[in-house]
């Protein structure tokens, strides 16, 4: 066990040591940065050289403040300005914009790193796994909790029997999105640019592709129930969603997500061994709850956070382009989010379960 505990943070999937990879950074919302840049200046393995924006000004003045090299708009992206100074983008805009920046950097030949979920629908991420497959650039979808340790060796576990058969698994996921944002015309409350819906499509995706990591099995049909009653969610049909997947092998899912409750996040599988709890599952740092007969261990880990999270994935997406080693979470693991979420949207809408092909 204290074996164990000494490579908590082993980087498993690591192959290279050295190397930089140059990220342009697309979207500036607080995410981008107030996470993801500093995550990337932290990482190993890459460096931010180019920010982009709605305005050339609001670009430079964050890239001044940033110490970044270059600023630029959206139409400045598009026409390939300063696109010898990146390597690969970083897409941070809101979700119904993600193609169209992913479309460009294909065609200057830039790989492409896009945050989750990857588009607003399924036909939209269609195209750009197709895209990005016809110009023969790298696709990976930003799921940030691969790369936690907690989840990592969570994997480990799984993959070495500490359940048994996987049985049953509870994820939750929900947050006070009006508190954080105290506005009811933002982009994840507007259908067209957030997609399907938002708790399912921003909360609910963490605990549905947490656990086709863990597992590796994909649901084979869903059922869903949702329901908005806030006015600021007049727009969106899941301000509270609950749903029941059932993963290949009959492993039986519960998924509840929220963007209108109290912060709670947790994920939980239990097998015919043992019981793995991820609590606090997505949001602040990530805990590793074990239990196997008389036997039961909490592993806290107090310092890795959403941007050590995000610290390591980028290293991972760098080390992937910088060695041959393959992209484990591309953009076809991300369209089958994408299919999912539609499934669920769907049954909620029909009132029965969708199966999935």
């Amino acid at each position: 066990m204290i074996d164990w505990l000494d490579r908590y943070e082993e980087r498993t999937w690591q192959t290279i040591e050295s190397g930089t990879v140059r990220y342009a950074l697309i979207g500036l919302g607080w995410w981008t940065t107030d996470v993801a840049l500093p995550a990337i200046e932290s990482s190993d393995l890459g460096e931010v050289s180019v920010l982009v924006s709605s305005s050339t000004d609001k670009a430079t003045r964050l890239a001044d403040e940033n110490d970044v090299a270059h600023g630029i708009s959206y139409d400045e992206f598009h026409d390939g300005a300063a696109s010898d100074a990146y390597d690969a983008v970083y897409v941070g805009t809101p979700n119904g914009y993600h193609l169209e920046y992913a479309e460009t950097a294909a065609e200057l030949d830039k790989a492409v790193l896009c945050e989750k979920p990857m588009e607003a629908t399924v036909e939209r991420a269609e195209r750009m796994v197709a895209t990005c497959d016809a110009a023969d650039v790298p696709l990976m979808i930003a799921y940030r909790m691969h790369t936690d340790p907690a989840v990592q060796r969570a994997r480990e576990l799984i993959a070495d029997g500490f359940l048994g058969e996987p049985v049953s698994v509870y994820g939750h996921n929900s947050q006070h999105l009006l508190e954080m944002i105290p506005d009811p015309d933002q982009w994840r409350l507007d259908a067209d640019l957030s997609g399907y819906g938002t708790s399912v499509m921003d909360l609910g995706i963490y605990s549905i592709n947490t656990t086709r990591f863990l597992l590796r099995r994909d649901p084979v049909s869903v059922q869903a129930e949702m329901v908005s009653n806030h006015e600021a969610f007049a727009d969106v049909p899941d301000e509270r969603s609950s749903s029941l997947l059932v993963f290949e092998d009959d492993v039986q899912m519960v998924s509840t997500s929220s963007q209108h409750a109290h912060e709670d996040t947790h994920l939980k599988i239990t097998g015919t061994e043992g019981r793995i709890e991820l609590r606090p599952a997505f949001h602040g740092e990530c805990s590793l709850h074990l239990s196997r007969g008389d036997i039961s261990v909490t592993v806290e880990h107090g310092s890795f956070d959403a941007e050590r999270e995000m610290e390591a994935e980028f290293d991972y997406f760098a080390d992937r382009l910088l060695g041959d080693g393959d992209l484990y979470p591309d953009g076809r693991h991300g369209l089958r989010d994408m299919r999912i979420i539609e499934a669920l949207h769907d049954s909620a809408e029909r009132g029965e379960p969708v199966a999935l092909e």
